[in-house]
């Protein structure tokens, strides 16, 4: 008589058990949630972006690299990191030469001071002038890498190539197509 009541109450709690269940993951199911963020919000309070950003240092060689950005937003996977909008910087070399670049954005890391300068390059060196869609520019390595619809122009002469690559220690210019077929473009303006 006892072992009937247990399986009685076993099997009554077995059944309130699975009809909780169902009950549950029917009328409990998880769904994924998005948040959306508004774009319009006042953030200024608590952001990770930047107004009117400049850094300036100076390599070994005591060239001046300077750079200045409208605005600038800070990488949360890597503080050293920042993405820049209306980007212009400055390069003082030490024989006094100035060059410009300036840029839509751009990806500046202020550990090794790297850029990457992106849409709507100007690159300006003297009576030369450079426009191209991306620059990777490198203090440690003194290398100043172009490429993507790269125009060279000076009053002698204009170039189209897909990259320009410049030493900034040693001027060393390379100049070269991607694919070996296509050649590069080069018109007298005289």
């Amino acid at each position: 008589m006892v072992i009937k009541k247990f399986a009685k109450i076993f099997f009554i709690s077995l059944i309130l058990l699975i009809l909780f269940f169902i009950i549950y993951f029917k009328y409990f199911e998880f769904k994924e949630v998005k948040i959306i963020k508004n774009e319009n919000e006042d953030i200024s309070h608590n952001s990770n972006i930047l107004k009117d950003i400049e850094y300036k240092t100076k390599d070994k060689d005591n060239n001046e690299y300077l750079i200045k950005a409208l605005e600038g937003e800070i990488d949360f996977s890597n503080p050293n990191i920042l993405f820049l909008t209306n980007v212009k910087a400055t390069i003082t070399l030490n024989t006094s030469e100035i060059v410009t670049i300036i840029s839509d954005y751009g990806k500046y890391n202020s550990e090794n001071n790297d850029t990457i300068f992106s849409k709507n390059v100007i690159v300006n060196y003297l009576d030369n002038k450079i426009t191209a869609e991306y620059i990777d520019f490198s203090l440690e390595k003194n290398l100043m890498l172009i490429s993507r619809d790269v125009v060279y122009s000076n009053p002698e002469n204009t170039l189209s190539a897909d990259v320009v690559e410049i030493n900034i220690k040693t001027r060393d210019t390379k100049i070269f197509m991607y694919e070996k077929e296509k050649k590069v473009n080069i018109k007298s303006n005289k």
